[in-house]
């Protein structure tokens, strides 16, 4: 009988293992439906981040963006980040973002450069999973997919126009939108001193 009940058991670990894994397929988290990239246009500071393996900016982290004359937004952004584990300095950073699908806007590709030789290029892909696009932002992007299509690598900014904060009801609708996409509980706040 004790068999019984354990092979029972990991069976039944193994079924909500799988449930969640697949809750957590990348591809199906869903992006801010019909995404208008002027709405979104302008000044963001970030509250909370989920870093990405290895060195990212710390705090003090703010985006402003724009929109091209064909259309196509860029952003200039900057925050605070250590280097060799003792050199604090104001890194800026450069974007320039396409829609792969013009049928889903919300998910860009967003190609990165720092402007000093120290800070890293690269692309990502850049998803607003929300936004109301007056107050708060939720952004996503996966580096690297596990084999089960969730994600291994990835990193999250919740935004707002204002550095002092966001109501209750909003903070209450992010962490719904953190736990559809699997970070719930990863996130750390970003200070927000006005050093840089």
């Amino acid at each position: 009988m004790d068999c019984y009940m354990l092979s029972l058991l990991v069976v039944l670990l193994a079924c909500l293992e799988q449930s969640w894994a697949a809750s957590c397929v990348v591809d199906s988290f869903t992006v801010k439906e019909d995404f208008d990239p002027k709405r979104y246009a302008g000044k963001w500071y970030a509250l909370q981040k989920k870093d990405p393996e290895g060195l990212f900016l710390q705090d003090n982290i703010s985006a402003e963006y724009t929109i091209g004359d064909d259309g196509s937004m860029i952003a200039s952004s900057k925050g605070r980040v250590t280097l060799f584990g003792f050199w604090v300095v104001c890194a800026d950073m450069a974007a320039q973002y396409t829609v792969p699908d013009s049928a889903n806007p919300g998910k860009m590709f967003m190609n990165y450069q720092g402007l000093a030789s120290y800070l890293s290029s690269g692309g990502d892909n850049y998803w607003v999973i929300d936004t109301d696009y007056d107050n708060y932002a939720i952004t996503y992007a996966c580096r690297t997919l596990k084999e089960d299509g969730s994600c291994e690598d990835g990193y999250s900014l919740i935004f707002a126009r204002s550095p002092r904060g966001l109501p209750p009801a909003i903070q209450r609708s992010i962490r719904v939108k953190q736990e559809e996409i699997c970070m719930a509980g990863q996130f750390e706040p970003v200070l927000q001193s006005g050093a840089c």
